[in-house]
């Protein structure tokens, strides 16, 4: 019962928002009572951490997973990248944000997490291009790390990217991208070059 209520209540708070979404719609799009959710949950703020965490825990896991691969590393980016997007229901609330102004304990736990999580998981991505000569020798793997999780969440800022002018998937390939442009060498830009033109036919 607590899988379902957690399923049902993270798609709706991806599509609507944490602010908008109320325990009385969560009740009526399962077809229960309040009540058996209060059973399972004490309160709306237990739901939004167990959501958030159980979320991030399944697009961790996915992430290694691609990672334990060893593909191409500028193909694991854009891998990674679909995953995370296929996950997340294009983000069409900013989630992030919602969650950062109405329930800022859980979202400062979840950035920190986030952070050692994607730094990590560039970082390493980084090192291995570097290795088979895709990535620049000279750039700082760590600074690129940091930096593109900067990034990462600051085009999510729809205050900054609107998304009537920069639909999530758009600006995410923009931003993906501009990243790796930024760090391949002659024989990397060949490489993404290929994959840009395979994603557009």
């Amino acid at each position: 019962m607590k899988e379902k209520i957690r399923n049902t209540a993270t798609t709706l708070f991806l599509e609507r928002g944490f602010k908008s979404i109320t325990m009385d719609d969560i009740a009526n799009e399962l077809g229960m009572s309040k009540k058996t959710i209060y059973n399972e949950y004490s309160n709306k703020t237990e739901l939004v951490e167990d959501c958030v965490m159980h979320k991030f825990c399944t697009l961790s896991e996915g992430i290694d997973s691609i990672a334990a691969m060893e593909k191409n590393p500028i193909v694991e980016l854009y891998e990674i990248k679909k995953y995370v997007m296929s996950h997340l229901n294009d983000e069409k609330t900013s989630p992030q944000f919602q969650l950062m102004k109405y329930y800022p304990k859980i979202y400062s736990e979840m950035k920190k997490m986030h952070f050692d999580k994607m730094q990590k998981c560039v970082l390493t991505n980084v090192l291995r291009g570097k290795q088979q000569g895709i990535y620049r020798d000279n750039i700082d793997s760590e600074f690129v790390a940091r930096i593109y999780y900067t990034g990462m969440n600051n085009i999510k800022d729809q205050n900054i990217f609107p998304i009537k002018l920069f639909p999530v998937a758009k600006l995410m390939d923009s931003f993906l991208e501009y990243h790796l442009r930024g760090i391949v060498t002659p024989k990397g830009r060949t490489i993404l070059n290929t994959i840009i033109n395979s994603n557009q036919e």
